[in-house]
């Protein structure tokens, strides 16, 4: 998809808000598989980057922090990414452990996001701090879509193993909850039908 153009600067409120409708339909997973090059440039990254600062973030603590996975840092990645899968399965297939580490060589940016979850008692709950960092990345989603790339959200178990926690220096409190592919969609999937606002709203009696 090429990037949304944007709507000129005296637009009215409502064709800004078209646009951004559009903008927020048209965002779509597309797997780390179907994510080729080119990816974004410095300053495209710079822009998607700069998206996550605008999410709420009760008490400025910024929560939650993104690590660039280069090229270089590929290959400790994917054995982080088999051993995880032999702990947890010692008897898996040399398959099964070539495509554990495959899953760090796609998309031409990989990030792993992760957040401070804090200590018992802080007045920043950790849902809250997680759903701040929700709002950062889906921002981050959202601008990858209007500069006319794919991305996606990936998780696993091996976001909980130890070699991860190891190769991306996470202190005690903090977690990582998912990592976040852009690149060049080479292949899409039709659009899914969104949920009805009518399924997950209700109002109060």
């Amino acid at each position: 998809m090429d990037a949304l153009p944007l709507p000129p600067a005296s637009a009215e409120p409502a064709a800004c808000a078209q646009w951004v409708s559009a903008l927020i339909q048209h965002r779509q997973t597309i797997l780390p598989k179907r994510l080729g090059e080119p990816g974004p440039d410095d300053r495209q990254l710079e822009l998607i980057l700069q998206a996550a600062a605008a999410a709420p973030d009760h008490g400025e603590l910024l929560p939650w922090r993104f690590v660039l996975i280069p090229a270089a840092a590929r290959a400790r990645l994917a054995e982080v990414f088999a051993a995880a899968l032999l702990e947890r399965d010692p008897a898996a297939a040399q398959e099964q452990v070539a495509r554990a580490r495959e899953k760090a060589f796609r998309a031409p940016v990989l990030m792993l996001a992760i957040v401070r979850m804090g200590a018992p008692g802080d007045d920043v709950p950790p849902p809250e701090r997680v759903l701040s960092a929700g709002c950062a990345i889906q921002n981050m989603l959202l601008m990858a879509t209007a500069l006319g790339f794919g991305s996606a959200l990936t998780s696993g178990k091996a976001l909980h193993a130890a070699g991860l926690r190891a190769l991306f220096g996470l202190a005690d409190e903090e977690q990582a909850v998912c990592f976040l592919s852009v690149g060049t969609a080479v292949r899409r999937k039709p659009g899914r039908q969104r949920p009805d606002p009518a399924q997950f709203v209700s109002t109060l009696p």
